[in-house]
């Protein structure tokens, strides 16, 4: 039953009974009704603040053992890097230098890939710097293995041609000089005979009277034959591989441009002809385009004594061009 309830009415100094309006009612209702959903919203916010759902609990536990996953996976890459560069390492300075192959420059080794963002979808999540990152070194090791395949098959091929680059590579000295007593001058910074001004000679030089015998120092192609200034008369032989050689001063040619000749063959003989002060044989070896010094390349001709002691003849020598 509902409580009747009473107003005090000062005029009439008595009590009057309070009669209580539908509307007021449901304004009453509803206000209550307003600040108890208040009430249960704050407290269920204050409680989220503590408190997980199963579901959140879940979530946040499959969260971490991504990420705790991530970041032994990025160990890992980083241990593969680390293989990796050891690999280019030893690429470079030992299987590339003992089959005679330059070392892959490092512009090529780290090229990177620019253009668009290729990582724009991994961006704007919680662990997007982690994402990021691990797909940026997972791209980078591709590359560098792709290169480092491409220098192994490389090394097959040459391995494969290994004896036809020792037939053809440089291995004898150019003329007949088994005692050595016509090694002259030889590879470095020289005064020149005629103009004594400092140069760089670019070969060694061997005295013998004219008309002696010079030899292909390898097998090769014959790629040309003919006067060349300072050089007078001179043949070069390209023996592939990135090996070329040329004979200087000579006298006569006894071979022609497209001939195929093979080491040992008598390929001209000795001379006095261009900027030269005597009779002799000026003999140069050239590297993929540059050349190097010829001393390196009379392995088949020389022992250990007869290489020490060929050093201190071209040293020391007289330059003769």
């Amino acid at each position: 039953m509902a409580k009747i309830r009473y107003r005090y009415n000062p005029e009439s100094l008595s009590y009057d009974k309070v009669k209580t309006s539908v509307k007021s009612t449901v304004i009453k209702a509803l206000t209550f009704i307003g600040i108890s959903l208040v009430i249960v919203a704050t407290y269920i916010v204050g409680l989220s603040s503590f408190l997980s759902t199963p579901k959140e609990k879940a979530l946040s536990h499959e969260l971490n053992r991504v990420t705790f996953n991530y970041k032994i996976l990025q160990q890992r890459v980083d241990q593969i890097d680390l293989t990796l560069s050891d690999m280019q390492q030893r690429d470079d300075n030992i299987y590339r230098t003992v089959f005679e192959l330059d070392p892959i420059p490092q512009s090529i080794r780290q090229a990177g890939i620019g253009g668009v963002n290729r990582y724009e979808a991994l961006e704007g999540y919680i662990n997007s710097g982690l994402m990021i990152d691990m797909s940026t070194k997972v791209d980078k090791i591709t590359r560098q293995m792709y290169v480092q395949s491409k220098s192994y098959d490389e090394l097959i091929e040459r391995i494969k041609n290994r004896e036809l680059i020792l037939a053809t590579k440089p291995a004898i000295q150019p003329i007949d000089n088994k005692d050595l007593k016509r090694t002259a001058s030889g590879y470095g910074w020289r005064t020149h005979p005629i103009y004594k001004d400092r140069r760089f000679h670019h070969g060694m030089d061997f005295t013998a009277p004219t008309g002696t015998d010079i030899y292909a120092t390898g097998d090769g192609r014959v790629t040309a034959v003919g006067y060349n200034g300072g050089l007078g008369n001179r043949v070069i032989v390209d023996h592939g591989f990135g090996y070329e050689t040329v004979y200087a001063h000579m006298s006569k040619f006894s071979v022609k441009v497209g001939d195929v000749v093979k080491r040992g063959q008598v390929i001209g003989y000795v001379g006095n002809t261009g900027d030269s002060t005597g009779p002799h044989l000026h003999y140069e070896v050239h590297k993929s385009g540059r050349s190097v010094n010829p001393v390196n390349y009379y392995y088949e001709d020389l022992s250990p004594e007869e290489y020490a002691l060929i050093l201190d003849l071209a040293n020391s020598g007289e330059m003769y061009d």
